[in-house]
């Protein structure tokens, strides 16, 4: 996993730093970067892999150790020129000892297999054709040394931009012709070729299965198989529409096509670092949401990081407090909280809200996306009816906050006199205002991270975590005896302090007991911090049925209860 990427002197880039995570989502508007920092690891990428075909990994020698780059094999950045990779273009810089090159740096930072590292490359101009790629200076001498190349850092990325239509018919190419019309931008000429290969793998008959599931459940449509003519040399692709007629898959809307470029590209590249440019183009708000909520399922189940780019206010606010998000609004920086001046800076009440008012019918108000992870990993659980309704919400994040809850829902039927919605907080001091119209629950206990902070929870994610690091049975051991030891070590604390239990109802669980733990654990193991308060929601899903509390049963009965009365828009 990629953890942090620093760019100088790259297109508009002068000198930034931005932290990376399982799930990153870049919001900005249009020309802020966003596409040139996924271009920037993208480079580093094709930099790297240059490097150790010609070089392999390790020691740098401290004589010619650059090796050529064609702006030609730098697909997922087009440039007609290869200063044009430069800040303003600037290549050479006048200094008192004469003309001295200006160099882009790309630094990147990781953890593989459980263990940290670093890797920086540098980027000098040759000509508008080619540029020469060495690891990163540590001194300023003739013959500087050099930022060694760690073997852990030879992961896969893979840049995927947005759906650019679909051509009529298309021919059968192998995995780098397809890789490369990818980069270009031109995956209107590769869709069914993705499909195919899903269709080709090892278990791709179950694989392709998933992926037509998804489809259907999001569009109404069944896929069939894709098919490789060997008369025509043709990849061909039909489905079935909701009238059971049979069509290509050239006469679907575009964000069926650009839905099923993602999934099919994400099945065939497992364990790859995806950098997805605009992945909710061409899809309206409702969709927006389930999509980067599909799209962080197939990335988890293949073994894939996601770093997306996006303008949607819907994947911002999905994203806000569950994942890393960074704006790129003046100097790229990560949005800690709900409450940053980026999100303040959204509409209480846009047309978005009344228009999927209008869509669903009901409006769910919760804390933050968070809880609504936790709730959806609830609902699988217990095979919970509320499953189906809770994949495709309406859902408002209030920040614990009752009058916002109150006054955004009687806004909304000021609109749609017949909504009606339910809000979920987190308990407080003071019960919610009474509302006839507006269905009110507060949890027992102090907040939703409560119900899953369990040992055996945490010893289950664990164990997860180190099979996902690669580490090996003897690392999966150590990792479960140092949670064992910070879990000891936490509650022993908690004991001294006269603290609440980090088992009870009433410790205010992400605060005084899962942040210091994860922070004390990852020290034990002498790595960066891998779990943050915004991934905590990733625990509910390691919790058994017959652990969880009955109150969480009641507030899913609740959700259904009122969602089956909604009254969605039918046209």
């Amino acid at each position: 996993m990629l953890t942090q990427l620093t760019i100088r002197n790259f297109k508009g880039f002068e000198d930034v730093d931005i932290e990376l995570g399982d799930r990153v989502v870049f919001i900005g508007p249009n020309n802020s970067g966003k596409t040139s920092a996924l271009q920037a690891l993208a480079l580093w990428d094709l930099g790297l892999k240059r490097w150790i075909e010609k070089r392999g990994v390790g020691a740098v020698p401290r004589k010619r150790p650059g090796v050529t780059v064609s702006r030609r094999d730098l697909i997922a950045v087009p440039v007609p020129d290869a200063n044009q990779l430069w800040r303003d273009s600037h290549v050479r810089a006048t200094a008192r000892k004469g003309t001295q090159n200006i160099r882009i740096d790309i630094v990147v930072k990781g953890v593989t297999g459980g263990k940290a590292w670093e890797c920086g490359l540098e980027f000098d101009y040759a000509n508008e054709e080619s540029f020469y790629c060495r690891p990163l200076r540590l001194t300023d001498e003739a013959q500087p040394e050099r930022m060694p190349v760690p073997r852990e850092a030879d992961v896969r990325v893979a840049f995927l931009p947005p759906m650019s239509g679909l051509t009529a018919t298309e021919l059968r190419l192998d995995a780098g012709a397809i890789n490369v019309r990818v980069g270009e931008g031109r995956t209107a000429e590769v869709l069914r070729n993705l499909c195919h290969q899903v269709l080709e793998r090892s278990g791709g008959e179950e694989q392709w299965e998933r992926v037509a599931t998804r489809i259907r459940d999001l569009f109404g449509v069944a896929l069939e198989h894709p098919k490789y003519s060997v008369e025509r040399g043709e990849i061909n692709l039909a489905y079935r529409n909701r009238r059971g007629i049979r069509l290509d898959i050239s006469a679907s809307g575009r964000g069926l096509q650009q839905t099923l470029l993602l999934l099919a590209h994400m099945t065939v590249n497992p364990g790859c670092v995806l950098l997805l440019d605009e992945p909710d183009a061409h899809l309206e708000i409702l969709r927006q949401r389930q999509i980067y909520q599909i799209l962080t399922d197939v990335a988890r189940e293949h073994g894939n990081q996601m770093i997306a780019a996006s303008h949607s206010e819907v994947v911002l606010n999905e994203a806000a407090d569950r994942d890393i998000v960074v704006a790129f609004v003046g100097r790229p920086h990560r949005i800690d909280d709900r409450g940053s001046q980026v999100l303040k800076s959204l509409k209480e009440i846009g047309f978005d809200h009344y228009y999927q008012a209008e869509e669903v019918g009901w409006v769910l108000y919760l804390e933050g996306s968070t809880d609504l992870a936790i709730l959806r990993a609830f609902a699988d659980v217990l095979d919970h009816p509320a499953k189906s309704h809770l994949e495709r919400p309406f859902v408002h994040y209030v920040l614990n906050q009752p009058t916002k809850a109150q006054s955004h829902f009687h806004g909304l039927r000021e609109a749609k006199a017949d909504l009606v919605g339910i809000a979920v907080y987190d308990r407080s001091d003071r019960a919610p205002p009474d509302d006839s119209r507006l269905r009110q629950y507060m949890w027992s206990q102090r907040e939703i991270e409560n119900y899953i902070a369990r040992r055996d929870v945490l010893l289950a994610w664990t164990r997860w975590k180190a099979a996902d690091q690669n580490a090996g049975p003897l690392f999966e051991r150590d990792w479960v005896s140092q949670m064992e030891a910070s879990i000891d070590s936490l509650e022993e604390a908690l004991a001294k302090l006269r603290k609440p239990s980090p088992w009870g109802a009433d410790i205010k669980v992400t605060d005084d007991f899962l942040d210091p733990l994860f922070v004390d654990f990852f020290e034990r193991l002498k790595l960066p911090n891998l779990m943050r308060k915004t991934d905590y929601h990733d625990l509910a899903r390691f919790a058994r049925a017959e652990d969880l509390d009955p109150e969480i049963g009641r507030v899913l009965d609740a959700i259904v209860d009122v969602a089956s009365t909604a009254r969605p828009r039918r046209d």
